[in-house]
C-alpha cells in the first residue's frame, strides 16, 4: 500500500531507503542508568543513517515517515560502558585519554531484535546550496543502489550495524499503537545538548513525523 506523504516545495516525493539489522538500540534519553530502546526507530536515528549514506553541508534531511517492516521483538544485552568522558576538543586533540579500564561499568540494555524499516525523507537544500534539489536526490539514489556510504550506518549504537538498499514492495507490519512522546532530534551545538520531541503514533505500521506533532519546549 502506497503512502500519501507530503512533497517538497519543488513538488518531489520523499526519497526512500530500506534498512535492516540483527539488532537495534534507540535509547530513551530520559532513562539514565539502564539503556531502554524505543519500540521503533526514532527520526534522529533515521537521519543518522541517511547522513552516513550521503551527507553534504549544502542540505539537511527531513524525515517524514518510517515504515516498520518487522514485528517489534526485544531482548536484553549486558554492555560494558565507561563513566570517564572527555570533552570533544580534548579527545580530538589527543590532550586527554579516556581510562576505560578504571572506569568500566556493566549495564543492562533492552534492545530490539531483527529490525527492518523503510525511511522516507526529503532533501532540504540550505541557502548556500550550489546544486538544485534534484542533483542531491539523484546522487543519493545512486549511492543506495551501489551500497556506498561515507561511514558505516548503525541502528542506534555502533555495535548494531545497519544494512541498507533500495526499497522493495515488502509489506509493513500491520500494527497500530500510541507510542507517547518520542525523541525527534538532538542539538549538539548547545551545552548541554538540547532535545526536541514529538507525539509518536504508529498507524498500520507507519510512524508519521508531522511538523504539527513536534514539541520544541515544555518537556523535561
Amino acid at each position: 500500500m502506497s503512502l500519501d506523504l507530503p512533497r517538497s516545495p519543488q513538488g518531489a516525493p520523499p526519497l526512500a531507503v530500506q534498512v535492516w539489522g540483527h539488532g537495534a538500540l534507540f535509547t530513551r534519553p530520559e532513562l539514565k542508568v539502564e539503556r531502554v530502546s524505543y519500540p521503533v526507530m526514532t527520526p534522529s536515528a533515521a537521519v543518522g543513517v541517511l547522513e552516513a549514506i550521503y551527507w553534504k553541508p549544502e542540505f539537511s534531511w527531513q524525515v517524514v515517515a518510517i515504515e516498520v517492516l518487522n514485528e517489534i521483538r526485544q531482548f536484553t544485552l549486558r554492555r560494558n560502558e565507561t563513566t570517564d568522558l572527555a570533552p570533544l576538543a580534548d579527545a580530538a586533540s589527543g590532550r586527554r585519554r579516556i581510562d576505560t579500564v578504571a572506569n568500566r561499568v556493566q549495564r543492562n540494555a533492552i534492545c530490539l531484535r531483527d529490525v527492518a524499516y523503510r525511511i522516507h525523507a526529503h532533501v532540504v537544500p540550505r541557502k548556500h546550496a550550489s546544486k538544485p534539489e534534484a542533483a542531491y536526490r539523484d546522487q543519493f539514489r545512486r549511492r543506495v543502489t551501489r551500497g556506498s556510504c561515507f561511514t558505516q550506518p548503525y541502528l542506534g549504537t555502533r555495535e548494531f550495524t545497519a544494512h541498507f538498499g533500495d526499497p522493495d514492495d515488502r509489506p509493513r507490519w500491520n500494527h497500530s499503537e500510541d507510542l507517547g512522546i518520542m525523541l525527534h532530534s538532538v542539538n549538539h551545538e548547545t551545552s548541554p545538548p538540547s532535545f526536541t520531541w514529538f507525539f509518536a503514533q504508529l498507524t498500520d505500521g507507519v510512524l508519521y513525523v508531522r511538523p504539527e506533532d513536534v514539541i520544541t519546549r515544555g518537556v523535561a
